[in-house]
């Protein structure tokens, strides 16, 4: 908390603006039943995580996969915890998560460093026959939903769709396509196995295909965390 303050001084010395905070915060283990849904969401000046970890939280205000968030102690990925934050106005989805990003330095003492480590994981290529998916319309809003048998995504890149594969397979897909523009990706697949399954799905229906390889990754190591006290 004394490193946070004297980070937040120096900001101002330098005429830089304070990180942005919620008016107010309440965090609450979770009474969920062990194998219940969790999730965040996030309505104009508010949020509501619940049934969620710390490294959910991360993966949710640094927009990365929690494959790729390591360190940091056992109950980090265990312990699940129920959160309600208001803004101190009508803030959207990114100045939310900024603020989510101050909540936990503040309330779970979280200090973390990003660094690049080639780590064990895919390279999403094209295949034989080139991609299949559908271009998307000019303008077309991003979206994207992804079940344990499927990935329904509009307006997306490749790269977004490399990481919607990280999260389904838990392991790091970096984009090697080369390609630009935004696509309209369906992709359904039986849920028995995934690997098995996922595989040759991606390359029939969408002409993209995986190669397992070592992959430059940045990923965020939590050096230091602690458990936040309820209020």
């Amino acid at each position: 908390m004394r490193i946070f303050g004297l980070a937040i001084c120096a900001a101002a010395a330098f005429g830089q603006t304070a990180p942005p905070a919620f008016d107010a915060a309440s965090i609450k283990a979770s009474t969920a039943a062990p194998g219940s849904g969790s999730g965040i969401t996030t309505d104009t000046g508010r949020i509501a995580a619940r049934n969620v970890t710390l490294k959910r939280c991360i993966r949710g205000a640094y927009d990365i996969p929690e494959s790729r968030i390591v360190g940091g102690p056992r109950w980090a990925d265990e312990d699940r915890f129920d959160i309600d934050a208001k803004a101190p106005g009508p803030a959207g989805g990114h100045d939310l998560m900024a603020m989510l990003q101050q909540l936990m330095a503040e309330r779970f003492k979280l200090v973390i460093h990003r660094e690049t480590r080639p780590l064990s994981g895919y390279a999403l290529v094209l295949g034989k026959k080139g991609i299949a998916a559908k271009p998307s319309e000019p303008g077309e809003r991003s979206s994207s939903n992804a079940t344990r048998h499927s990935i329904d995504a509009t307006g997306c890149s490749t790269g977004c769709m490399a990481m919607k594969l990280s999260e389904v397979l838990h392991a790091p897909v970096a984009d090697a396509t080369g390609l630009d523009g935004k696509f309209d990706f369906k992709l359904e697949w039986t849920p028995d196995d995934l690997q098995s399954q996922v595989f040759p799905a991606l390359e029939e229906q969408l002409g993209l295909k995986l190669e397992g390889r070592k992959v430059p990754t940045e990923v965020i190591v939590i050096d230091s965390a602690r458990k936040p006290s309820e209020n």
